[in-house]
C-alpha cells in the first residue's frame, strides 16, 4: 500500500470572517492511498486554532508507514486533520475494493438528503444583512458572532433576522464572549427564535458555564476535544459539534456521536471550509445530528467534480465522490 499526500488551494466565493479571523481560500490537504488496482481519498483543513499547518499536515501523511487499518490508526496516530484524511482514504479504498457503498461497510442507514445550514459570515450590520437577504431561501442559517461588542452582535443578529425572516437561526460566537456577553445575548437571541448558540465562551474559560440556565441549548465545538472528559462537557453543554477534523476521521466519529447520545446530548455534524471530498464522510453521521452543518463547497467560488448534489438548502450523498 502507498500513501501520498496532494495541497489544494480553493477560491472562496467571497472572504469568509469570524471571531478569530477571516480568509479568502479554502486550503486543503488529499490523503490518497493505493495498492496499484484501487484508489481511496480522504480530504482534511488544517486548522491553525490547534497549531496545525497546511505543511505539516502534509507531511504527516506523507511520512505515514502504516497500519493502513483504520481501528490501528486510532492507537497509532493522534486525532487531528492528518488522521482524518487518512482514515477517510481508507473507509474509500475498503469501499471500492469490496465493491461495496460505503455505509453499508459502516453499518448505517443510507445517508439521506438533508437539510444542512448555511453561514453568515462576520461582518458589519449592513453587509449581514445583505448576506441573509441573498441566502433567504435557505431553511437554516448559522450566524457568526463573537465580536467585543455586545451590543453590535446584537444589531447584527437583528439585521440577519429581518434580512431572511422565515430561516430557523443557529449562532457561533467561535469563543468569542464572555459569560456576561453570553447573558446579556440570550434574552435577544430568544426573542429573535435562534435555536442554538455554539461555543460562546474559549474552551479554557467554559466551566463557567456549569449552572448556566440558557433557554436556549448550547452546544460545544472547540471545546469537544479528543480526551475531553464527556462528563464535564454535560453539566456545561446542552450538544456537542462533531467534526471529522477534530475527531481525526470518521471512524471515531461515529463512535463519538453514539457515545455522546448516550449522554443525552444532541449531536451536531459540522465541517470546516472545503470540498465536497470532505463532507461526503460526515454525510454518515447526519442520521444522528438534530443540527446538520455541511455548507463547506456553497462558500466556495467552485467545488471539486464531481461534488455531491447541494440543491437549495439541501445536500444529497454520492458515491461518485467519495465511498
Amino acid at each position: 500500500m502507498q500513501i501520498a499526500s496532494r495541497v489544494e488551494r480553493w477560491p472562496l466565493a467571497r472572504p469568509f470572517t469570524i471571531a478569530r479571523g477571516s480568509k479568502r481560500t479554502a486550503d486543503v490537504v488529499v490523503a490518497v492511498v493505493t495498492d496499484g488496482r484501487h484508489e481511496g481519498r480522504g480530504e482534511c483543513v488544517p486548522y491553525g486554532r490547534y497549531g496545525h499547518t497546511v505543511a505539516g499536515v502534509a507531511a504527516e501523511i506523507d511520512d505515514f508507514r502504516g497500519p493502513f487499518d483504520r481501528r490501528a490508526l486510532l492507537a497509532h496516530m493522534p486525532p487531528g486533520p492528518a488522521r482524518n484524511a487518512i482514515d477517510c482514504a481508507l473507509w474509500d479504498f475498503e469501499a471500492k475494493a469490496a465493491g461495496q457503498p460505503v455505509w453499508r461497510l459502516a453499518d448505517v442507514d443510507r445517508p439521506r438528503r438533508v437539510t444542512t445550514a448555511f453561514t453568515i459570515s462576520l461582518d458589519t450590520v449592513d453587509a449581514m444583512g445583505e448576506q441573509a437577504n441573498r441566502g433567504r431561501g435557505h431553511a437554516l442559517l448559522k450566524v457568526k458572532l463573537g465580536s467585543d461588542d455586545s451590543d453590535a452582535d446584537a444589531a447584527r443578529l437583528d439585521a440577519v433576522r429581518s434580512g431572511a425572516p422565515g430561516a430557523r437561526l443557529i449562532v457561533d460566537a467561535n469563543e468569542g464572549w464572555t459569560i456576561d456577553t453570553l447573558a446579556g445575548f440570550v434574552p435577544h437571541a430568544v426573542a429573535a427564535g435562534v435555536e442554538l448558540i455554539e461555543q460562546p465562551l474559549p474552551a479554557d474559560a467554559d466551566g463557567q458555564l456549569a449552572g448556566f440556565a440558557s433557554p436556549i441549548p448550547i452546544a460545544a465545538d472547540e471545546s469537544l476535544v479528543e480526551g475531553a472528559d464527556l462528563d464535564a462537557l454535560t453539566a456545561r453543554y446542552q450538544a456537542v459539534n462533531i467534526k471529522l477534523d477534530k475527531t481525526g476521521g470518521l471512524t471515531r466519529a461515529l463512535a463519538l456521536a453514539r457515545q455522546v447520545q448516550t449522554l443525552g446530548l444532541d449531536v451536531m455534524v459540522g465541517c470546516m471550509v472545503a470540498t465536497s471530498l470532505a463532507m461526503a464522510p460526515a454525510l454518515l453521521l447526519a442520521d444522528r445530528a438534530r443540527f446538520v452543518d455541511l455548507d463547506g463547497p456553497l462558500l466556495l467560488a467552485r467545488d471539486r467534480q464531481p461534488g455531491l448534489a447541494y440543491n437549495g438548502d439541501s445536500v444529497e450523498f454520492s458515491t461518485d465522490v467519495w465511498g
